[in-house]
């Protein structure tokens, strides 16, 4: 086992650095820059654009024109002012130089600064974290609560009525993507056209702090309630069917027969027997699980709901072209992803013994 995680651990260097640099490449021939955002507030409203920049008061003057700049924008503005926001955002280096640079800082863990926020990008991170870790958290408990005791009815009643109308409602509620769903619950139950049940905006109200403590939490559910049921959709189909063809498969199975054979009932064979072997893939798959439940989706739903998460961060940060938060991100992600497909091999493993990765091809 050990010559096995060694090698998924090395095999992780080439794949962080062929996402990383796929994504680098593509940035590159993306318009609307950094530089170009600022040149943009520079010719639209240059005092604004003055505070983005130290010593940005000297940098208007000049006024040569440069015909050629590469910039959108750029013509009329003097070349010098070009090549300090250049310099500012680190553009003035070669793109290999740079992909280096930035590649060399994230192994140390090293995110820099945000470009336009002026905090670090680590600190960023840590400060939207809470948020979808809510979500995933109660997004993962509601789901798993519902569908592993769902599943295995299912698997009981497998082509009775109970599973064809089950199974109907499953395949819709998976087919219907979470951010549509969540649009249709905000114009039925938080002040569209109908009722106003539920809070639009935020985890929390303005004033909670000021909530006695029984309150709190019927607070942060209500907020929470909306966010929830959209984004269990997908997670709370895929975990059903997973499970239930998982217990069906386990209940073809000899031993099975076997212990019905001895005189066990329905409960005793499916909960002493079926359980333990039927949830393997269930249990290994919790570390994906769980990680993915933070991210997945999570983008759309929350700037929907206006909730201060990573998703809402990852996409003002690209339609900002904040690079250095784009690109922390990305490489947070990739990482974590890649560390859960270990671990979940690993908890195959704990859990069955037979199962040798070893004597397998990576």
């Amino acid at each position: 086992m050990g010559a096995y995680i060694l090698r998924r651990l090395l095999l992780m260097i080439p794949t962080i650095v062929g996402i990383m640099a796929i994504s680098f490449t593509v940035i590159q021939f993306a318009p609307g820059g950094p530089v170009e955002q600022v040149i943009a507030q520079l010719t639209g409203q240059a005092d604004s654009a003055d505070q983005r920049l130290s010593g940005g008061g000297d940098l208007l003057g000049g006024g040569s024109s440069d015909e050629g700049s590469r910039y959108r924008g750029a013509q009329g503005l003097d070349p010098e002012l070009i090549a300090k926001l250049e310099k500012q955002f680190g553009f003035d280096k070669p793109p290999l130089t740079r992909f280096g640079e930035m590649m060399w800082n994230y192994i140390r863990f090293d995110f820099g600064e945000s470009f336009f926020r002026n905090t670090s990008v680590l600190e960023l991170v840590k400060e939207k974290l809470p948020v979808s870790i809510s979500l995933g958290i109660w997004i993962l408990i509601f789901s798993y609560a519902i569908s592993i005791p769902l599943g295995i009815r299912k698997a009981v009643k497998d082509g009775s009525t109970f599973d064809v109308w089950t199974s109907g409602v499953i395949v819709v509620g998976y087919a219907v993507p979470s951010f549509l769903f969540g649009i249709l619950l905000i114009v039925l139950f938080a002040g569209g056209s109908f009722y106003d049940w539920f809070p639009l905006r935020g985890l929390v109200s303005d004033n909670f702090d000021q909530l006695a403590w029984w309150q709190k939490p019927l607070d942060y559910f209500w907020h929470l309630t909306l966010p929830l049921i959209s984004l269990s959709l997908s997670a709370f189909a895929t975990t059903t069917l997973l499970t239930k063809n998982s217990f069906i498969e386990e209940i073809k199975k000899q031993y099975v027969v076997t212990a019905r054979a001895k005189g066990l009932n329905q409960r005793q064979v499916l909960y002493g027997h079926v359980f333990r072997n039927a949830m393997l893939i269930i249990i290994a798959g919790f570390p994906g699980a769980f990680i993915s439940a933070f991210f997945t989706g999570s983008l759309l739903i929350e700037n929907i709901f206006s909730l201060d998460g990573l998703g809402r961060l990852g996409y003002l940060s690209v339609i900002n072209r904040d690079y250095p938060i784009v690109f922390a991100t990305l490489y947070i992600f990739s990482l974590l992803g890649l560390v859960v497909s270990l671990v979940s091999d690993l908890i195959y493993t704990w859990i069955d013994p037979r199962i040798d990765f070893e004597r397998r091809d990576v």
